[in-house]
């Protein structure tokens, strides 16, 4: 996994580790006059934007979180019971479906070093520049954290809170606790959301299987989640080929502005209704798998299918935690000041606090589309 450290310098002169350098004097503004305090608060006011704009591939994923350690309650049902003419009715009993789920939590940081000899010489593209690559790295960071913690969430890991070892789990994975009852469904301590699809190449039947392993936990439209595939575009060229004429289960749906294999006579439609947008929440959708929606996108690694139970962009049923710090004043990405406050760009490095949890345990699956063997996640995506 991609780590970020303050001694790596983010630049278009220097070496990494080093500093944007060049001659020696006192400078004010960049060689094409534009204030260097005009330019760190636009800065500051260009990462609070980023901040408040989570890109789509994070937000429908995860739900954000503070403490290190939080009772999270899974989806599961609750039954009723024969009233008696004086009894009081019993509560709904949801204990079993609350889980204590742990987060881990680190610090990250990236220098984009400048000495005044530098900047002396640097238009305001260059500085720009530094600072453009700096809000895509923070984006690339959280975005491997949260999909690490999908992929990499076979074998749960562990964190120390205050000198204490806390689990930070994974979906289901057969560590031994069962899962919450769902209407009829029942669980062991075996059960795995963590699979391995036994062919080389995916069909729709390991589709079928995926949406099946959200649904009996509860984790569909009848509870206001919507079920997404994200696959990279090698499996989304074959899932594009799925056909009820083939013997798949639906027939494969493209969405609004997706090419089609055949042609409509005139009046006729694409049965089921109207063709889905191209875009789902930010997300490319290439079209549609009965309830399931497909998105693609090669940030998604080559071999596996992640389907995904999102509630909306940071809603509570979403998979993933991602945990920042209790005191406000240190969430989000920070641009920290250098030790010179009259100039504030030269030795400022950028800061983020960030760690990861699985919230929802059956709300999401990942498929690796192999012929035989155990589930080994992506070494892109390594815990």
């Amino acid at each position: 996994m991609r780590t970020f450290n303050s001694g790596a310098a983010f630049g278009l002169y220097g070496q990494d580790g080093g500093y944007n350098d060049t001659r020696d004097v006192l400078v004010t503004s960049t060689t094409d006059g534009v204030d260097l305090n005009d330019l760190w608060s636009e800065y500051q006011d260009t990462v609070a934007l980023a901040n408040a704009q989570r890109q789509a591939l994070i937000d429908f994923l995860s739900f954000p979180v503070t403490n290190n350690i939080e009772t999270v309650t899974q989806l599961s049902g609750a039954k009723f019971e024969r009233a008696s003419e004086y009894g009081e009715p019993r509560g709904a009993r949801q204990r079993p479906s609350s889980l204590s789920l742990g987060y881990d939590f680190g610090w990250y940081d990236l220098a984009n070093r400048y000495t005044w000899q530098f900047l002396a010489d640097a238009d305001v593209a260059q500085v720009n520049a530094n600072h453009s690559a700096a809000l895509q790295g923070h984006n690339e960071l959280v975005f491997e954290l949260v999909l690490s913690a999908l992929y990499g969430g076979n074998v749960n890991r562990e964190t120390d809170v205050d000198g204490q070892i806390i689990a930070v789990k994974g979906l289901w994975n057969a560590d031994g606790t069962v899962p919450p009852a769902y209407k009829t469904n029942t669980f062991d301590g075996t059960h795995t959301h963590y699979m391995v699809s036994g062919a080389a190449t995916i069909d729709s039947g390991d589709l079928d299987d995926l949406f099946e392993q959200l649904r009996h936990h509860g984790y569909d439209k009848s509870n206001g989640v919507q079920q997404i595939v994200a696959v990279n575009s090698r499996e989304g060229k074959v899932i594009r080929t799925f056909r009820v004429a083939n013997g798949d289960t639906y027939d494969f749906v493209p969405a609004a502005g997706e090419p089609v294999d055949s042609i409509l006579d005139p009046g006729q439609q694409v049965s089921g209704g109207a063709r889905i947008s191209s875009t789902y929440r930010g997300l490319r959708a290439i079209g549609t798998y009965g309830e399931m929606i497909i998105v693609e996108d090669d940030l998604f690694p080559v071999g596996y299918v992640l389907n995904v139970g999102s509630g909306g962009a940071a809603n509570l049923n979403n998979p993933v935690g991602i945990r920042e710090h209790k005191n406000t004043a240190l969430r989000g990405l920070r641009l920290v000041k250098g030790r010179d406050a009259d100039y504030p760009l030269i030795d400022s490095f950028y800061n983020v606090g960030l760690g990861t949890g699985i919230r929802q345990r059956g709300g999401a699956a990942v498929m690796q589309i192999k012929a035989s063997g155990s589930y080994a996640p992506p070494t892109e995506y390594l815990p």
